[in-house]
């Protein structure tokens, strides 16, 4: 499987997650989930059933990264097209600085989540979650490349320009 469907299926199962079990949280069950990740430690967070259903289905087994990305996606409220590096360099002005753009995408860990986390009411709690899972869960400098192409409006590269600037 190629990076780029690999990627794909794991958007695709982060997603079908969210919207499960987080999505427009009509029900009682989605806002009691959607409280508990949003306010939850590491631990809170990682004793919540759903969180396990995550993990099985994306084979991901690093305790750290799974509550981070359950905790961001607690804070999605609106799942569209849209990639949220795209919707924050949108507008005139745009809805994130450049120089507090540029201090998320150097960031990383905890400090990431937080960034993102200040950054999704910026634009409304949108973003395309299944882009934000990944990019969550991947966070690497070609995931900031990316990021940084989104924001301006531009085209993401072909190649991997970490690579080649380091040659």
């Amino acid at each position: 499987m190629t990076d780029e469907n690999a990627e794909k299926r794991r958007g695709q199962i982060i997603l079908a997650w969210w919207s499960t079990e987080l999505g427009d949280r009509k029900t009682g069950v989605q806002k009691a989930l959607s409280a508990r990740l949003r306010r939850g430690d590491d631990v809170t967070v990682l004793c919540q059933p759903a969180v396990h259903d995550l993990s099985r289905k994306l084979g991901l087994k690093d305790g750290v990264r799974l509550a981070r990305l359950a905790r961001l996606l607690a804070h999605v409220r609106e799942h569209g097209p849209t990639r949220l590096p795209r919707l924050l360099g949108r507008g005139d002005p745009k809805a994130m600085t450049a120089l507090r753009f540029e201090r998320l995408v150097h960031s990383a860990g905890a400090d990431l989540e937080a960034a993102i986390r200040r950054a999704l009411p910026l634009v409304g709690h949108r973003a395309n979650v299944a882009h934000l899972g990944d990019a969550v869960l991947f966070w690497s400098d070609k995931t900031r490349t990316h990021w940084c192409f989104d924001y301006y409006g531009g085209e993401t590269p072909l190649t991997d320009t970490s690579k080649e600037f380091s040659q």
